[in-house]
């Protein structure tokens, strides 16, 4: 699970709390903060990568944010935090 940090983007702390909470927007807000690279959409499908190249696939659910999508968001994020480290 992703350790909590200080300075933090409050989207992020609040991923961590209820990863099935987020809104679309703010699911891919919280991506951009993160250094995250919008790459295409192809239907509902949309193509991000990570600053460490690593792929993720999102689809909105409604207005909300898959949470098995922001789930492993969180798990790619906290990988490559731990790789830089």
């Amino acid at each position: 699970m992703v350790t909590r940090m200080a300075k933090q983007p409050k989207l992020l702390d609040k991923a961590i709390r209820n990863a099935r909470g987020l809104r679309f927007d703010e699911f891919e807000t919280l991506l951009r903060q993160c250094g995250w690279t919008f790459d295409r959409q192809r239907g509902s499908h949309r193509i991000w990568y990570s600053p460490q190249g690593r792929r993720l696939s999102v689809q909105a659910k409604g207005k909300r944010a898959k949470g098995y999508q922001v789930e492993q968001f969180l798990k790619y994020y906290e990988e490559e935090r731990s790789d830089e480290g």
